[in-house]
């Protein structure tokens, strides 16, 4: 495999690229991902929808906002040429997005890309010391953030230009891009220069920047939108993930403009209010993680979903029980999916009537899997073994060595281990490592701890995953204080606030016990299983006293 001539000025992705010998297999069967060399995947899914569609079909929705496809490239095209020719940004520069859902956040994205740039996309909630990490990991040249979510930007990013957007200043980028011309030249980028570098936790906590090309974009499209989701022109999305997670970025933007259709860009809604906008705005495409699913089953509010015609899930197991009551409820069957942030979104899923509930799916079209034991071999069909993955897209770390890790003999492992049955179906059972899955998010123990240890009052920690019936997987922490400290309800909720501040109020463990001290080995070294045997202990033990 050789990499075409790259447009980038700033090589410093390119620069990055892990050796070709450390990549994954990204052969692929399916003749819809094969790509011209010179592709710019944010003009290639607005120009492609205008072609067939016109420039005045609904492209982008809010509550408050209507864009049409006309009005998006436009306005990308404004935006590729204030970064360029008013800040001084050059192909492959690293630009940073930080906000909520929203037309303007996607509007930035397709416009850094129109201009070249690479895109960073961030989750809203991170803190100070994350950003930081970010930009320790992938050098930033300028964060656009809406102007609500500045402080923490800030920060963690000293020095670095940040322009603001959705605000009313006139330094604000809404203003600045008014009255700038939209004739500006879409930068003609090779389809393997890299479009967005996506941020994924390791079990160490340190963030890992995986890199994506402009093929990959449409390769997610291509395969499991087009082959599994199969969605109309004529449909609404809508949906929970934000878009600085890979799910989201797929389900609620590349999916929508690939298909010529439209989405409804919701910032965090609850899963009622999302039902609601589900009902009042006539969606017909939901994305979301199973605990949303069952929030909305448990509050009644599924019964507005019936207008439905796909709902998927990811980011965690879906339950069968689960799976059985949303179509009681609703009728629609919800789509259940396995991605990881290395491979950009679902590569394991199944619909309509090759859907079995409990079951992941099978190999989206495209890719190939295998369950392999510790040595690399496949196991036997009925056996458990790890998820080894290979298609048209595949892992490429940032400069990290951990890449060896992931890729293997072509493979990418993705750190959960399956058995398939004699259909070809494929049934999750755990985490392989030490990541914490829960509510859709994946979650680093050690950096949870780290938050931890950083209170004044303890004095170690250890942080697993302990299954929950709302969440998939709770974040628990096992807590050593201080002598002289009492371990009660009142201390836990101030760790619980304690480490809410000091990292993203998502990752906090929703259940502190207190112990004594942990269980180490003779060297040492935490000993996981034994912490979450007591973990899973003590909670199975507060059910049945409850």
């Amino acid at each position: 495999m050789r990499l075409t001539p790259s447009a980038h000025v700033d090589t410093f992705c390119r620069d990055g690229l892990p050796p070709l010998s450390q990549w994954p297999d990204l052969s692929s069967p399916v003749p819809d991902v094969a790509y011209p060399d010179r592709l710019n995947c944010a003009v290639t899914l607005l120009t492609g929808a205008i072609e067939h569609y016109g420039p005045d079909r609904l492209c982008l929705a809010s509550p408050t906002e209507r864009w049409t496809y006309g009005d998006v490239l436009r306005t990308a095209r404004r935006i590729g040429r204030l970064l360029t020719e008013h800040h001084g940004l050059v192909p492959g520069n690293r630009v940073l997005l930080r906000g909520p859902n929203s037309p303007w956040l996607a509007l930035c994205w397709l416009g850094l890309l129109t201009a070249g740039c690479v895109a960073v996309t961030t989750m809203p909630l991170l803190r100070a010391r994350e950003l930081a990490e970010v930009h320790d990991v992938c050098r930033i040249d300028l964060a656009l953030c809406d102007h609500r979510y500045l402080d923490e930007l800030r920060a963690g990013l000293p020095g670095t230009p940040v322009l603001a957007y959705g605000g009313a200043s006139p330094d604000d980028l809404v203003s600045q891009v008014d009255g700038i011309s939209d004739d500006f030249e879409p930068v003609r980028t090779a389809a393997d220069d890299v479009a967005l570098l996506a941020f994924t936790s390791g079990t160490t906590g340190r963030p890992k920047a995986t890199m994506h090309f402009h093929r990959d974009v449409l390769a997610v499209a291509d395969t499991f939108s087009r082959t599994v989701l199969r969605p109309t022109p004529d449909d609404l999305f809508t949906g929970t993930p934000p878009l600085g997670f890979t799910f989201g970025l797929g389900g609620l933007l590349i999916f929508p403009l690939r298909a010529g259709a439209a989405v409804l860009l919701l910032e965090s809604p609850t899963p009622d209010q999302l039902a609601g906008h589900i009902a009042d705005h006539g969606a017909t495409v939901c994305f979301s993680a199973p605990t949303a699913y069952r929030a909305m089953l448990a509050s009644g509010a599924a019964t507005r979903l019936r207008g439905l015609r796909r709902a998927v899930s990811a980011g965690e197991h879906l339950p069968a029980s689960t799976w059985h009551e949303f179509r009681r409820t609703t009728g629609v069957e919800i789509i259940n999916g396995l991605g990881t942030t290395e491979l950009l979104h679902i590569v394991v899923s199944a619909a309509d009537e090759d859907i079995r509930p409990g079951a992941t799916g099978r190999p989206v079209p495209g890719f190939d899997v295998a369950i392999l034991d510790e040595a690399g071999r496949p196991v036997p069909t009925g056996r458990v073994g790890r998820l080894a993955v290979r298609g048209p897209t595949g892992c490429r770390y940032l400069a990290d060595d951990r890449q060896r890790d992931y890729v293997r003999h072509g493979w990418n492992i993705t750190g959960d281990s399956f058995r398939r049955d004699a259909d070809g179906y494929l049934w999750y059972q755990a985490r392989t490592d030490d990541l914490i899955v829960s509510a859709g998010y994946k979650i680093a123990g050690p950096e949870v701890e780290e938050a931890l240890l950083a209170h004044p009052d303890v004095v170690e920690c250890g942080v697993v995953g302990v299954p929950d019936e709302l969440r998939g997987t709770l974040v628990t922490a096992c807590v050593v204080l201080r002598e002289g400290v009492a371990g009660d309800q009142t201390r836990a909720r101030e760790l619980q606030e304690f480490v809410k501040h000091r990292i993203a109020p998502y990752k906090y463990p929703r259940r502190i016990e207190f112990m004594s001290e942990l269980p180490r080995t003779s060297s040492g070294k935490l000993r996981r299983f034994a912490l979450r045997d007591v973990a899973r202990g003590v909670a199975e033990r507060d059910v049945v006293q409850g």
